[in-house]
């Protein structure tokens, strides 16, 4: 069993927890290690929350003090340090981010050199590592720490050059929402320099108001933005870049299960889809439904980009996707890239001549309510016989016209409840009675 490793790498609350100076400070040494094997290269990178300065001292004295050199990245992308690691030829690349969390949490992500996610058996080594005292190597074995200024630069022309060399986008206006997040260095300028007129959307990070009110975690304000502005459509990122989602020229969202669509339809129809698409148990039964009646495959896998990887590779496929926006075009790219995703769904566009509100009409969602139950011991709860009473009754009522999922959340301390149907009425009643139980559980777990 991983102590510190969730599914997403360590996150949590500053200052409390394993979120601490001293903690990441020998995460570092432990992961210098592991990953540098005494020497090498390692890149950091973070997102553009207060505390990502701190840890970003921290982790480099613990790396340094290991032995390994350090390239500093600055605010950038979670899936621009996977590329650039890669490009760098660096031993590893460690992001700070608490992707679409607010401000007062933090957390490390980690990719191997190959711009992957750490396998479980790396992950396991440095949480043994951890378990030993900081030993510092002799000085002149210390590692140094550069910074590479032309970090936003190269990952900008790396997104240019995953969208067709083809793909124009003068005449388009976009409202583009970074988040205040590690996009708004970014984001704006790829679109820009394609040809677009980009409106400007959390672009402004002071260090707290990552994900505050804006972003993909925050819909309703790009929507809001893109009928206020008269857009042609809208596009959001999350704290860390690797989510995204759109709202079409109406101000309607459309979320990652229609995005994901949308680029498997395009790459479908130009020959170059390759083995099946991949989401997981949250996707919406109408992507499933859309896909086929294309004639594509759809696989569902446990919730997380971890596992719609690890999928696309054991099958040599090359699309994957949630519901939240995360997006794996692993044709172009080693991991989930908000900012590469939306490229592919502007080159849908343009290949199909079509607004986005008409291709993404082609998907016709099921009613489907999500729930989240607060409680420090989820796992313990959903054991309860009350609860899987509760989640069988709700199964029999639907009769096999949807489903409902209850499952612990990978990175939060949350029950998160989800159930699907035909008739809306039916699933948000569903969902209450669901949530009132699983509550009442909790309430109990902690007298």
């Amino acid at each position: 069993m991983q102590r510190y490793f969730g599914t997403d790498g360590i996150r949590g609350r500053v200052g409390s927890g394993w979120i601490t100076p001293d903690f990441v400070l020998k995460l570092g040494w432990a992961a210098g290690r592991v990953l540098g094997n005494g020497r090498g290269m390692v890149l950091i990178g973070k997102d553009t929350r207060i505390s990502g300065y701190m840890f970003e001292s921290a982790l480099e004295a613990g790396l340094v003090a290991a032995g390994v050199d350090i390239r500093l990245l600055g605010p950038m992308t979670t899936p621009g340090v996977a590329y650039l690691t890669r490009t760098f030829r660096a031993r590893a690349g460690i992001v700070i981010t608490a992707s679409h969390n607010p401000f007062e949490d933090n957390g490390i992500k980690f990719f191997s050199a190959e711009g992957d996610k750490l396998p479980t058996e790396l992950e396991l080594a440095i949480e043994s590592e951890l378990e030993k005292p900081i030993q510092s190597v002799e000085s002149r074995c210390l590692g140094k720490a550069k910074r590479i200024e032309d970090a936003s630069g190269r990952y900008i022309e790396f997104c240019k050059g995953t969208a067709p060399a083809s793909l124009d986008l003068r005449g388009l206006r976009i409202v583009v929402d970074c988040a205040h997040g590690a996009t708004y260095n970014s984001a704006p300028f790829v679109f820009e320099e394609l040809g677009a007129t980009v409106i400007r959307l959390g672009t402004e990070p002071d260090g707290f108001n990552i994900n505050q009110g804006v972003g993909s975690t925050h819909p309703e304000t790009l929507c809001a933005a893109v009928t206020q502005t008269g857009a042609d459509l809208g596009i959001a990122f999350d704290g860390d870049g690797d989510r995204v989602v759109m709202a079409d020229a109406q101000g309607r969202l459309i979320d990652g299960d229609r995005l994901l669509y949308i680029i498997a339809k395009s790459r479908l129809f130009s020959g170059a889809l390759r083995g099946e698409v991949v989401g997981t148990v949250m996707s919406n039964l109408g992507l499933e439904q859309a896909l086929k009646r294309l004639g594509i495959r759809f696989t569902r896998v446990k919730v997380g980009d971890r596992y719609i990887l690890e999928h696309l590779k054991a099958t040599d496929s090359i699309l994957g996707g949630e519901p939240s926006g995360h997006i794996i075009c692993r044709d172009r790219a080693t991991t989930g890239d908000g900012i590469i995703a939306a490229l592919q769904v502007l080159a849908a566009l343009r290949q199909f001549d079509t607004p986005l509100a008409e291709l993404a009409q082609e998907v016709e969602p099921y009613p489907q309510v999500l729930v989240n139950v607060s409680t420090p011991s989820p796992r313990q709860i959903l054991d309860r016989p009350e609860v899987q009473a509760a989640v069988a009754a709700a199964e029999s009522e639907l009769g096999g016209c949807g489903r409902v999922l209850l499952r612990p959340s990978g990175t939060e301390p949350l029950v998160r409840i989800m159930v699907e149907g035909i008739d809306r009425g039916q699933v948000e009643r569903i969902a209450r009675d669901l949530s009132e139980t699983v509550q009442g559980q909790a309430e109990l777990g902690e007298q």
